[in-house]
């Protein structure tokens, strides 16, 4: 067999990127070979080095997380941009252009303006984009809150079903989702059909309220503005068109365009516009309404926290007790956490885990003990910290990077102890979205717009998989056969 030689340069000291990747865009001219994107994607997160370029034709396996450009000081690795491509439909007068935005962003973004980290500008933001020219303004902390709604219900049926598998995991995070598909689709079966909050409304968006305001589907521009760069690729997937096969017009997507917390910061700049001065707006009804359980969607543990709220009242009937709010368990920075939640005569034994390395390791033990069914329910986000860490957030200097998370993360909890709605079921704009369109929670309705399926992605390892830094041999710690202890 000939030897094999990478396009990639360098690769023991940067991550390989491909120049079509649609997440994030290397530039060699500004590369140091500092190591530290090699570090985020090898280490931290586990994909580089757990694969061989020799074996996958030279295509590099990406999550699409943005960790790289995260850690990356100099510039050379960062998002692709598509803000023109926001501008380009704000100038169409036959667009409707409709943003909405994530938990995350709304703790992440005054920092480009200066403000202490964790700042909550959910209302500056708001004004933001709809002085950049935004026709409405949702809310995705709602789309949490339908997420919940399904995800809940799903893991009822499945802790009631003999035939279908637990734990149950969560499905939110697009990166841990590629991650599973390609280096675990086994686990696919585990996974929550249930979309993504951004996933979830979009189609609603383009069905539902598209019918309520009589606007033509085809004029509708959805913008998603994400602490996540995966997203970028989530958009893309074939499957999230439930609003074109509603509608029998199959150029419809679900989302059209994501940007990430730094696009939207860069472009309110260059606009001029005085973020720090700006008077709060607010959401437009419909979908501007989030209970405390959407709100915490941000954080590692708050899928997981959300869920048990709304679940214990579709078992019970009754509101979570108070020992449930907060559910300090799952709280935290840290990368694995473990509870013990008891539904009447249900006891569930849950995780929530954060960063793909850490996921590796938590399933790889799984395995190694064929203990799937001690755990009920995992919730697994592939950012450090969650959404508030995600890979196009505005980047920290790495001393600084612990103090900033825990006071994003803690600007998020504020949020939710504020609010007096604390469960998604008790979210008004919800129930009413359910009485006048959806049924109920995985009805007909519900399964065919808010729920997606998975896809063994393994093939794109090629003949070489289950590869360790150990067994790889392009990685630097690669130990030889022969080599000597």
């Amino acid at each position: 067999m000939p030897e094999f030689h990478s396009r990639f340069e360098k690769i023991d000291r940067r991550v390989p990127i491909d120049e079509h990747n649609c997440a994030v865009q290397f530039d060699v001219t500004k590369c140091k070979n500092c190591t530290l994107c090699r570090r985020a994607c090898a280490d931290t997160q586990t994909v580089l080095d757990y694969y061989s370029l020799s074996s996958t034709g030279d295509m590099p396996i990406c999550v699409h997380c943005g960790q790289c450009s995260s850690a990356c000081p100099f510039g050379a690795i960062v998002e692709v941009n598509d803000v023109d491509k926001v501008k380009a439909a704000l100038k169409d007068p036959e667009k409707i252009v409709i943003f909405q935005t994530a938990p995350a962003v709304r703790v992440g973004l005054g920092e480009a303006f200066g403000m202490d980290p964790g700042t909550f500008v959910e209302g500056k933001m708001v004004a933001a984009l709809r002085t950049l020219g935004a026709d409405y303004v949702f809310d995705t902390d709602f789309g949490a809150d339908l997420t919940i709604m399904e995800e809940a219900t799903e893991l009822l049926h499945r802790l009631q079903s003999e035939e279908i598998p637990i734990p149950q995991f969560t499905s939110c995070c697009p990166a841990w989702v590629e991650f599973a598909e390609t280096f675990y689709p086994d686990l696919l079966q585990h996974l929550s059909s249930t979309k993504s909050p951004i996933s979830i409304l979009s189609p609603v968006i383009k069905t539902y309220f598209a019918q309520q305001k009589n606007i033509d589907p085809k004029k509708i521009v959805n913008v998603c503005v994400t602490p996540c760069t995966a997203k970028k690729a989530e958009i893309r997937r074939p499957e999230l068109s439930a609003a074109g096969l509603f509608w029998d017009e199959p150029e419809i997507r679900d989302t059209d365009i994501c940007i990430t917390t730094r696009e939207l910061a860069q472009w309110i700049q260059d606009e001029n516009i005085d973020f720090a001065n700006l008077e709060d707006g607010q959401f437009d009804k419909a979908f501007g309404e989030a209970s405390g359980g959407g709100r915490i969607f941000g954080n590692s543990g708050g899928v997981m926290e959300a869920a048990i709220r709304t679940a214990y009242h579709m078992f019970t009937g009754r509101p979570a007790p108070k020992d449930f709010i907060p559910f300090e368990p799952v709280r935290g920075l840290q990368g694995v956490k473990k509870a013990t939640v008891i539904f009447g005569h249900f006891v569930l034994h849950v995780a929530a885990i954060s960063g793909l390395g850490n996921a590796r390791a938590f399933i790889d033990d799984l395995i190694k003990n064929d203990s799937f069914e001690d755990y009920s329910f995992i919730e697994v986000m592939a950012c450090p910290g969650g959404c508030i860490g995600g890979g196009g957030q505005p980047k920290v200097k790495l001393p600084q990077v612990k103090k900033v998370q825990e006071a994003r993360t803690a600007s998020i909890y504020k949020s939710d102890e504020e609010t007096d709605v604390k469960a998604s079921w008790q979210n008004p704009e919800i129930e009413e979205l359910y009485e006048a369109f959806l049924d109920e929670p995985l009805s007909e309705m519900a399964e065919f717009t808010l729920h997606t399926y998975f896809s063994d992605k393994s093939d794109q390892l090629g003949r070489m998989k289950n590869l360790t830094p150990q067994t790889n041999p392009m990685s630097p710690k690669y130990k030889s056969p022969t080599t000597e202890e």
